[in-house]
């Protein structure tokens, strides 16, 4: 009989202990944060690390940095498509910036990463831009399906970071010119105060946070604490072998007939060049603050956080004034760092990553199964030290022309260059990908123009070869990137990693 008690004794405490190991926090899906900012090249993000390392100690350091991370159009809006839908901008129908009300119009908000994780119990937030000409059609206080916060500019240009209006879940908030109404800031305190709350009040539910600031983007403008130029005297935009370029004779014609940059003009790059880093400091507050709360709040190590740009930006190379949505390294490059569990710190991947790749990813983390339409493919295997052996070998490259346009309520009368004046579609390989060469960056042009690049032995793009390519090199590219751009979903990754 006492044998048998001590047996049950023994029984119910160890159910006790299992029960308290077996709290929600530890047994749900793990959360995920992304941080998107605008704009930011690979070039202006290593010179941060090297003045400001925050952002890098807290995340790249601590899990995985990607040296090769693309965007498929290297544009605002198209490349928040292919975040939200991880489909290529041919799937998404998405090209340029003035684009919402088609995103809208065709039912493409119905289906997105914030739907298929609300559905899977996540908590979801949308905090910061979403497309640039957002709410056009939809009302002022429209929120799309599948979010259940929602916080994103709908008046004013949030992109100067003051005087700008706010959807703050189905009611409009005005900020005005206060060092508190920093756009940055106030992005990184509502991210901060979402986090406490669901913690909180939904401790058992996992949580998908999407927090978008608008810098690194033009004018740059940098938090009051960090808005002084003269903070970095003797900075000024990289003189790259490709900078204002004196012979552009192998160049297609839009750029043949740009001039060369005048001393005005590459003054105000090297000013914007400042203002753009300088305006990075206020980002690397706010992984900081998210940082410190997650970790203070106990869900630090079930957190995957993600920091990547929407596309790069030229100031230039070329000879073609700051801008972005060109064909170029510059524009196509962007910055991806990544920790959480189960990823090695300090990991260095190498394979070809893209924007569309985000949301099956996150789709991945929350044990969703993705819609077919999706074109990207999950990073999860690579930051967990198991790459397939299936992986792109290249990635298709888009582009609409938006010609030259105002930035819509821009404060100055500077015109940003956002594509060249022709549309093009192209490919960017990666190593010994292709016919023995590689990487290669190739591009076809509406106006028949060809440009081909051995990006081993010419990372800076100043010799087009395609006049010494071979005939039969030329036609597999062609039937290649023809391929690729009638591709979807499976039929465009199988492509992607079959060569002709």
């Amino acid at each position: 009989m006492i044998k048998s008690r001590l047996l049950f004794g023994i029984s119910l405490l160890l159910q006790l202990v299992l029960s308290i190991g077996c709290t929600p926090a530890q047994a749900k899906q793990p959360n995920i944060v992304f941080i998107l900012t605008d704009d930011l090249d690979q070039g202006v993000f290593k010179h941060l690390t090297a003045i400001d390392d925050r952002i890098h100690r807290l995340i790249g350091a601590q899990g995985a940095t990607f040296y090769n991370s693309f965007v498929s159009v290297a544009v605002c809006s198209p490349s928040r498509a292919s975040i939200f839908r991880g489909q290529l901008a041919h799937n998404t129908g998405i090209y340029t910036n003035y684009s919402y009300d088609k995103f809208y119009a065709d039912g493409r908000e119905n289906s997105t990463v914030a739907t298929w994780l609300q559905a899977a119990g996540y908590r979801t937030a949308l905090i910061g831009n979403y497309f640039n000409t957002y709410p056009n059609p939809g009302a002022a206080t429209h929120i799309p399906p599948g979010w259940n916060h929602w916080i994103v500019p709908n008046g004013g240009y949030w992109y100067d970071q003051f005087n700008y209006s706010l959807n703050e879940n189905g009611v409009t908030v005005y900020y005005g010119d206060a060092s508190a109404d920093y756009f940055v800031d106030v992005l990184s305190n509502k991210a901060a105060a979402f986090i406490n709350y669901t913690v909180t009040r939904f401790p058992a539910k996992p949580f998908f946070l999407y927090i978008s600031p608008t810098v690194p983007h033009h004018p740059g403008t940098p938090a009051p604490r960090y808005a002084y130029n003269d903070m970095l005297p003797n900075v000024r935009a990289p003189r790259t072998a490709s900078f204002n370029e004196a012979d552009v004779s192998d160049k297609p014609a839009w750029i043949q007939s740009t001039p060369r940059l005048t001393s005005a003009q590459i003054g105000e790059m090297d000013y914007l060049y400042r203002n753009r880093l300088l305006s990075m400091k206020a980002v690397a507050d706010l992984v900081e603050n998210l940082i410190n709360t997650l970790r203070a709040k106990g869900e630090l190590a079930n957190t995957y956080i993600f920091f990547g740009s929407d596309n790069g930006f030229h100031q230039g190379q070329h000879r073609i004034d700051s801008g972005k949505n060109t064909a170029y390294d510059e524009d196509l490059r962007v910055p991806l760092e990544v920790r959480g569990p189960g990823i090695a710190p300090g990991t260095l991947l190498g394979p070809i990553v893209a924007n569309i790749d985000y949301a099956p990813t996150w789709a991945d983390i929350a044990g969703v199964t993705p819609p077919e339409f999706v074109d990207g493919r999950s990073l999860l295997p690579l930051l967990r030290g198991s790459p397939p052996s299936n992986w792109r070998k290249a990635l298709l490259l888009e582009h609409r022309s938006e010609i030259f346009f105002r930035e819509a309520g821009a404060t100055s009368d500077s015109k940003m260059f956002i594509g060249p004046p022709v549309n093009f579609v192209g490919l960017r390989t990666k190593d010994q990908a292709f016919a023995g060469v590689g990487p290669i960056a190739y591009v076809e042009y509406g106006s028949g123009e060809r440009e081909y690049y051995n990006m081993v032995n010419d990372p800076n793009q100043l010799r087009n070869n395609y006049s010494e390519v071979s005939p039969v090199l030329k036609a597999k590219l062609h039937t290649w990137l023809g391929t690729m751009l009638h591709g979807a979903g499976k039929s465009l990754r199988d492509a992607e990693q079959t060569p002709p």
